[in-house]
């Protein structure tokens, strides 16, 4: 089958692309590298540098390739960044979603993969959270992910285009063979962080609020290894193939875990010191984000393996242990 992926240099899009290949499909990437690295892209893959926005371009990519399914990673997805550049997310992200959709049309491809986030759900009153918790986002990047899943489902209800919208909640470790992992130029995801810092790459890692609503007063968090998350991406193509019905799932481990005790982990995984200073709240971060992923487990039969604090840390530690620079030389951002 012949796979586009939109995003497919970036982190999660990346994984994609490898896991499609290992199972031998034929893949197609789109991606303009503003977040990506082209030295992501597996070397199998067919790669188009350019914007989805970019009607001239994406068109042309659908007539060249026999293109018969979509997964769409192609976002930006940092929270504080939406907090101060609003519109740069909605033209991003949900104008690239109509101009995305209109190229299906043409082209008469009926599949997507979408890539949507627990960021929708804002704050949400009970934990763990299932599909039906109401959506009220509280940052412009989850409320353009949720504006996109209801483009999809208008297009479905018009042109006929199946779906299946994976709602991530914290993504991280990376390929188990180390090819591949996490670079974000600036980054900004906390295990990156933490281990850059254990790198000698960072001085210290800022923790972002100390007085919410938990326990121990950090944000907590459900995270979800890499590899488990784009099993549940095949899982879904396979179910929309057997003609399954427009839906969402969650994708988590069920599981919450506190910013203090990932850092104490990766404490006890890389052997190193993790000096820590406190910082003020982040704008837009809600307390507690717990995934109840039951559905995607009993309706596409997904059996997360590595999604344990303990083996996403060891699996991201033996990719920036042996890249500690990342996919380019220089000094991380």
């Amino acid at each position: 089958m012949s796979i586009l992926v939109l995003g497919g240099a970036g982190y999660i899009g990346s994984h994609a692309v490898y896991q499609l290949i290992d199972r031998g499909e034929h893949v197609i990437v789109i991606d303009n590298l503003e977040t990506g690295h082209q030295k992501a892209v597996h070397p199998e893959a067919i790669f188009y540098q350019g914007d989805i926005r970019d009607k001239t371009f994406l068109y042309s990519v659908f007539e060249k390739e026999s293109i018969e399914a979509v997964f769409h990673f192609a976002a930006n997805s940092l929270v504080g960044e939406s907090m101060e550049k609003p519109l740069k997310y909605f033209h991003n992200n949900v104008y690239g979603m109509q101009v995305l959709l209109e190229a299906m049309v043409e082209a008469d491809v009926k599949r997507i993969i979408f890539s949507s986030t627990a960021a929708l759900y804002g704050e949400p009153a009970v934990v763990p959270i299932s599909e039906d918790t109401i959506t009220n986002p509280t940052n412009p990047y989850g409320e353009s992910k949720l504006m996109m899943e209801k483009i999809i489902k208008w297009a479905e209800k018009s042109y006929g285009i199946h779906y299946v919208s994976l709602r991530y909640f914290n993504v991280a470790g990376a390929r188990g063979t180390a090819e591949i992992g996490e670079d974000h130029r600036p980054e900004t995801h906390l295990i990156p962080i933490i281990l850059q810092t254990a790198l000698g790459k960072r001085s210290h890692i800022v923790v972002f609020g100390d007085d919410y609503d938990t326990p121990d007063g950090t944000c907590i968090r459900d995270y979800v290894h890499v590899e488990d998350l784009i099993d549940a991406h095949l899982l879904a193509l396979d179910y929309l193939e057997k003609g399954g019905t427009n839906t969402v799932y969650n994708l988590g481990s069920n599981e919450g875990f506190s910013v203090n005790e990932m850092i104490e982990t990766a404490r006890k995984v890389t052997g190193k010191d993790i000096p820590t200073q406190k910082g003020e709240r982040r704008q837009g971060d809600p307390s507690t984000l717990i995934a109840s992923s039951e559905k995607a487990r009993k309706e596409l039969g997904w059996n997360p393996t590595r999604s344990t604090v303990q083996q996403i840390i060891q699996d991201a530690w033996n990719w920036h242990s042996s890249k500690p620079n990342g996919y380019e030389k220089g000094e991380l951002g």
